[in-house]
């Protein structure tokens, strides 16, 4: 026989204080816990939007990034030769060679505080291999002017990043003729000109790396083996979206680490606030306890009673964990990207997947909480009680 769950809410109720303050504890924890593997979730996310799996990467064998990388105008010539790359409605192949540099800017809160910001110099062609980027205000940097389109994270965080403003690095002025967003990724958190005007600005001779359309997305591999093995050029061959996806693997397993240290430490409180709530209820019900007892109720029955008391409360804790992190959703910060060294800007991304995991989270505090109390309700001595 089952001690009806009414029961448990009575007592609950009975006691509004310890309960709400146990159920809020457990709530913070699940917000942190929410809000850590959101910045996550959000950063991966960020980086996995970036690439297409319609599109190649091409890098300078044993480069890690596009940093590190570097491709002469022989080995681009040679690669943007490939039958693997798709072509355009003009007849030109969707290849886009491509300068990576990173600058230091100083934000508009506090100049003095810099943030390396990934400029990129791109072609005309660059704009069509990725399918993601859509200019939102004005209009593309014109051919042999120093030119610039700035990816909406970064407007109004940094001076100079409005329509017309001018920026300056690398010596040099540079108007900005547009705004652009990319979908979410990391993209919007670069600027973008022509590259035959950047590369001399910059100092260098070359590109980093060679972005191009698939003629057939399913010939990846075929394409990957028959570049690898031109022995005119040594290059390593990506995927897009599994590179970039792979950019995000060593931050975002430090961001889930971290989530689940400072919250299992936090966790902790809440459990012994869980297991005092429990213990009070348990000494303040024991001829209660022995009533139920009397009445046959099994020790088990009154187990489960108590346990489930001490789950409810804490379910009720974690939906308003849950209320408490969804405000954070969609809010932009910035990391470093620790694969390029340069700063990305991204958004909370809570997801109903997390909120579940929130949720378990806070039953299971609820659970390791409640157990020993509930125990101890199970095993109180009948004529004890009554007494």
């Amino acid at each position: 026989m089952r001690i009806p769950i009414a029961y448990n809410l009575r007592s609950m109720l009975g006691r509004p204080v310890s309960t709400a303050l146990t159920a809020l504890g457990i709530g913070l924890v699940v917000a942190v816990f929410i809000g850590m593997l959101a910045l996550a979730n959000g950063f991966a996310a960020a980086l996995t939007r970036t690439g297409s799996d319609a599109n190649v990467l091409i890098l300078r064998q044993g480069a890690n990034s596009e940093m590190s990388s570097g491709l002469d105008r022989a080995s681009v010539s040679i690669l943007s030769a490939s039958p693997h790359i798709a072509r355009g409605a003009d007849g030109r192949t969707l290849a886009s060679p491509e300068l990576y540099v990173i600058v230091p800017l100083g934000r508009i809160a506090d100049t003095t505080q810099l943030a390396n910001v990934v400029v990129r110099g791109v072609g005309e062609q660059a704009w069509t291999v990725r399918a993601n980027v859509t200019l939102t205000e004005g209009r593309k940097p014109a051919s042999g002017r120093n030119e610039v389109c700035v990816g909406q994270r970064l407007v109004g965080r940094f001076p100079g990043t409005g329509l017309t403003e001018t920026m300056r690095f690398a010596g040099r002025p540079w108007t900005v003729t547009c705004h652009f967003t990319a979908g979410g990724s990391a993209f919007e958190s670069e600027i973008w000109g022509e590259a035959e005007q950047l590369i001399p600005a910059m100092r260098r001779d070359g590109f980093q790396s060679l972005s191009f359309r698939l003629a057939d997305p399913a010939s990846f591999a075929e394409a990957k083996r028959a570049i690898e093995a031109d022995k005119r050029v040594t290059v390593d061959v990506y995927r897009e979206s599994e590179f970039y996806a792979k950019q995000s693997e060593l931050l975002g397993r430090i961001l889930r680490i971290l989530a689940i240290l400072i919250t299992a430490i936090m966790a902790v409180g809440a459990v012994f606030g869980a297991v005092n709530t429990m213990y009070a209820a348990v000494s303040s019900r024991s001829p209660e306890i022995a009533v139920l007892l009397t009445l046959g109720f099994r020790p088990r029955s009154v187990l489960a009673s108590f346990l489930a008391e001490s789950v409810l409360i804490a379910l009720a804790g974690g939906i308003v964990g849950c209320l408490l992190a969804l405000p954070m959703n969609g809010i932009v910060t910035s990391t470093t990207n620790w694969a390029s060294f340069s700063e990305i800007a991204f958004s909370f991304r809570i997801t109903p997947a997390l909120l579940l995991a929130g949720i378990i989270f806070a039953v299971v505090m609820g659970a390791l909480g409640g157990f020993f109390p509930a125990r101890r309700a199970s095993k109180v001595p009948v004529v004890q009680a009554i007494r």
